[in-house]
């Protein structure tokens, strides 16, 4: 679970953002990728694995990936509930990594958080695989 380090607020006030209703597809596992997101309102569901789901609330973001790497999608994002998520692209990412202190590093530890979740769910599964056989 993310904690208070790793939230962005300066875009709360943001009037640049998108809407979306519950059960709505932001975007989709494949998709060409332009743009990172972050929630402003509401939450967000990304579903990375057959049974790992990430959850994205306020002040969080997904999609950084697409902005580090320049690769298709890697996971669906749908809203969870009602919410608002406000576009960043590529121009605006380098801003921030170069303008704002500490932005860098928050981008970092919710990949590490995102990534040890995953390696949990790999080993988990293997666990159980081994049982199984």
């Amino acid at each position: 679970m993310t904690n208070q380090n790793t939230k962005i607020h300066i875009f709360d006030r943001s009037t640049d953002f998108k809407e979306f209703k519950a059960g709505d597809v932001i975007f989709s596992k494949g998709d060409e990728a332009t743009n990172m997101y972050v929630v402003i309102e509401g939450e967000v569901e990304i579903d990375v694995l057959d049974g790992l789901v990430e959850h994205v609330e306020k002040g969080g973001f997904f999609g950084e990936m697409a902005l580090i790497t320049d690769e298709a999608r890697s996971a669906t994002v749908y809203a969870k509930t009602d919410c608002k998520v406000v576009p960043v692209d590529e121009r605006r990412f380098l801003f921030m990594l170069q303008e704002t202190p500490g932005f860098s590093l928050l981008i970092m530890r919710v990949l590490v958080e995102r990534l040890r979740r995953r390696n949990q769910h790999v080993a988990d599964l293997l666990k159980k695989l081994n049982t199984n056989i």
